[in-house]
């Protein structure tokens, strides 16, 4: 049974049992009844309606904002791993060095001006982003100390190439929407439903009325922009960058 038939059966069934209990209430209510004395619970439902979906709001925007941050600092992690790896190497001949610096670069060149656009466009990492992550891992490893020093420089690089693949793993993971349809579901549904709500209430056609109501609607269609903005941390505007790997490794810059 897919998720959205348990929703619309989840729904069904609830207003199907408050709309029973209120006709038989309604049924058991004597002539003598006075409807004048019963308090108007219109205005109340109305508000908890909006307290409840403001809570809401407030979830989503939290959810997405700690995705995107989470998806800023894996880029954060991934650039620092690789900048350690590019300065230790320093304990290596000259041969090794210039070919683990080489690669290094030539990798974040990529991720900075191809990889980044296909997360953009697509959600994903590239091929071509692994193969040369592998060949920088290869550089490493496959290297054997000929000395003391460069033995103490070995385990540390292996342990930030390990950190850098790492970091990227949870960047491609990062990269996609993170917002379930179900969710949206809920959330343009429950906007249409706060909104109607308005009307229930007799809104006249008073400048200030009409002012007030304009200023809620664009209220919560701003909060549902910034929901989707969010959602896809590479993808929008108010995304995350690539500034980690521009400030750490500035030759980058060049196309």
């Amino acid at each position: 049974m897919s998720e959205w038939l348990v929703l619309v059966l989840a729904m069904a069934a609830a207003s199907a049992v408050v709309l029973t209990i209120a006709v038989l209430s309604n049924r058991k209510v004597g002539e003598d009844d006075d409807p004048s004395e019963t308090p108007d619970v219109i205005e109340y439902m109305t508000m908890m309606i909006g307290v409840v979906y403001a809570i809401v709001l407030g979830l989503a925007i939290a959810g997405v904002w700690e995705g995107r941050s989470a998806a800023q600092e894996y880029v954060r992690l991934e650039a620092q791993a690789l900048h350690e790896v590019d300065v230790r190497s320093s304990a290596y001949p000259a041969e090794v060095r210039t070919r683990i610096r080489a690669d290094v670069a030539a990798y974040v060149h990529h991720v900075v001006h191809d990889e980044w656009r296909t997360m953009s466009e697509h959600g994903s990492l590239t091929d071509e982003g692994t193969r040369l992550l592998g060949k920088v891992r290869t550089d490493v490893i496959d290297y054997r100390p000929r000395n003391d020093h460069e033995g103490q420089a070995y385990q540390p690089l292996v342990d930030q190439v390990a950190a850098a693949d790492d970091a990227r793993s949870g960047r491609g993971q990062s990269a996609g929407a993170t917002m379930p349809g179900v969710v949206w579901f809920g959330l343009i549904t429950g906007a249409l439903v706060t909104i109607g709500l308005i009307f229930t209430l007799q809104i006249r056609r008073t400048f200030r009325e009409l002012l007030l109501a304009g200023l809620f609607s664009v209220l919560i269609a701003f909060l549902l922009f910034l929901i989707w903005d969010f959602d896809t941390p590479f993808g929008r505007g108010i995304s995350a960058t690539a500034a980690p790997f521009l400030d750490l490794f500035p030759g980058a810059t060049g196309g």
